[in-house]
């Protein structure tokens, strides 16, 4: 069976994770010979993510490390703008060492953060770790921490397995943030017999997870299907994927009730529509512009959808 390459479909890029390396400011020796250690440190996590993380999508998350480490507040505000221009939506920090943690936290109220301190004998990054992270229950920024169960030795750069599933773990969270912000949920259809999920809750959305919430009557689905808005050529390729593997089951009900082939038929492909239609009205579809339906062709910007509560 062909599979189609991954794709992005909703608008604008695909969230990133921003790694930065933090370093102590001091100079004259002390922050020159952390420099190295601690970028490839940075370099070392960005790898882990980008080769074992993907989008919904599928395809992979993309890192974003600054060519420069961070030990003050000018150098996290330059990070920051560097971030904010190549669309990350969450911030680990690596480190080896103290850092200034209230010069350089991440500020951003909507930026899932994470801390990885390294565990070490010489330099460690647990007081940055616990410093920083004190400092952003007091401003009220939740820090995801990052520690090893077990000292590594200062020329030690491997990641231990039990660092590399809870940066994993963090990663998987915030890139799941991050895709929800800005993006929209569809309610398609009103609330279908009491059910409770048909109720869209716009504050939880809005306030929790940054979403917008869009509303679609049934009516259009069935002005699309009478007009034929939808993609003919691709309506066809999905009822000959349909004949080869979707397979029919004894009808139980009474011989009198029961539905012909032809009405079969009709409810096959009335289904396959249905989803076609679903599809464009989340993510859109630019073969409706083609077709001279360029307002459908937009979508919701839909990351969800919910069919009348189901």
């Amino acid at each position: 069976m062909r599979v189609h390459a991954p794709e992005n479909r909703q608008c604008g890029g695909l969230p990133k994770i921003g790694v930065r390396p933090v370093i102590d400011g001091r100079r004259n020796g002390v922050r020159e010979s952390l420099e190295e250690p601690i970028m490839t440190m940075a370099l070392s996590a960005a790898e882990l993510i980008t080769g074992g993380l993907r989008h919904a999508c599928g395809l992979p998350v993309g890192c974003v490390v600054p060519d420069f480490t961070t030990g003050g507040a000018a150098e996290a505000a330059r990070c920051s703008e560097l971030f904010r221009k190549e669309g990350v939506g969450a911030v680990i920090d690596v480190t080896r060492c103290w850092c200034y943690a209230a010069e350089i936290i991440e500020l951003d109220p909507w930026m899932p953060r994470a801390i990885w301190g390294f565990n070490g004998t010489k330099k460690p990054g647990a007081v940055y770790l616990a410093g920083a992270s004190a400092a952003g229950v007091q401003m009220g920024l939740p820090v995801f921490k990052i520690y090893g169960r077990d000292v590594q030795d200062e020329n030690d750069f491997s990641i231990p397995g039990d660092v590399r599933e809870q940066i994993l773990r963090f990663a998987r969270a915030a890139i799941a943030v991050a895709a929800m912000r800005g993006s929209s949920y569809l309610s398609m259809g009103g609330v279908s017999m009491g059910i409770a999920g048909s109720m869209v809750d716009h504050d939880f959305f809005r306030a929790y997870l940054g979403m917008r919430t869009e509303y679609v009557d049934m009516s259009e689905f069935v002005r699309r299907l009478e007009r034929g808005i939808y993609d003919a050529e691709e309506f066809e390729k999905a009822m000959e994927w349909v004949r080869a593997n979707c397979a029919e089951t004894a009808d139980p009900n009474p011989a009198g009730i029961r539905r012909n082939r032809r009405q079969l038929n009709g409810d096959w492909e009335v289904s396959v529509k249905m989803a076609l239609v679903a599809r464009d009205l989340m993510a859109g579809n630019p073969k409706l512009a083609e077709m001279g339906h360029i307002e459908e062709s937009e979508g919701h910007n839909a990351l969800a959808a919910g069919f009348q509560g189901q």
